[in-house]
């Protein structure tokens, strides 16, 4: 979904594109336009007759593309500086490790840990036995783990930009596509439940606002 015009084309990694004529693209186009019907608890669903592991990849791909596009707008205020640890709030700060490259959870600053999780999900979406593109190719049996465990990474960034940047997002004036974003994305781990409520603490309280209005 391009929520951000050409205004805003600087993304922190190379955009994920889905083959355009695949199923999965059209599937990424059956998503944008229930989304566009406003009622997300709808949007999310997965599509009569669609395979839920396929549904949840193509989200997922969507996700990282648009978390991707919002981090870009504020790398600028996200510095080694500003954020010399990766955190959520007072409560909540994030180690890296990704169980292959880094082994033990390493503290490092919050650019230097988005950049080590945008790199690892990306070669996770680039992963054709993980993330197939072809048709027929199944998906593996560990793909609702890999999923779910991206999704979970991909949230702190939202923590992280929610807690400490945003002042510049409201600056900038992408409050409406953080906040459109973020409650697409938690309608659909919600969904399918995707990640555990503890992982989501940091922005219990916003998540209760967002979805409260439309249970």
């Amino acid at each position: 979904i391009n929520f951000f015009g050409s205004r805003s084309s600087k993304t922190f990694k190379p955009k994920k594109n889905i083959p355009e004529g695949s199923h999965q693209y059209e599937l990424l186009k059956h998503a944008e336009a229930t989304l566009g019907s406003g009622n997300l608890r709808m949007a999310v669903m997965l599509p009569e007759g669609e395979d839920l592991n396929e549904w949840v990849a193509v989200n997922t791909v969507d996700f990282f593309n648009q978390i991707n596009m919002l981090y870009g707008t504020i790398t600028d205020f996200c510095t080694e500086d500003s954020c010399p640890v990766m955190s959520a709030g007072p409560k909540y700060e994030y180690h890296w490790a990704d169980g292959t490259n880094i082994k033990k959870p390493i503290k490092c600053s919050a650019p230097k840990y988005i950049d080590y999780l945008m790199t690892w999900v990306q070669d996770q979406l680039d992963d054709e036995t993980l993330f197939p593109s072809k048709i027929g190719v199944p998906f593996p049996k560990n793909f609702m783990s890999v999923a779910k465990t991206i999704l979970k990474r991909l949230f702190r960034v939202y923590a992280h930009i929610y807690h400490q940047h945003f002042d510049p997002v409201i600056q900038l004036q992408e409050e409406a596509h953080l906040n459109t974003s973020f409650k697409h994305f938690i309608f659909f781990v919600q969904e399918f439940n995707l990640i555990d409520r503890r992982e989501l603490a940091p922005l219990q309280e916003l998540i209760e606002k967002l979805t409260s209005k439309d249970r």
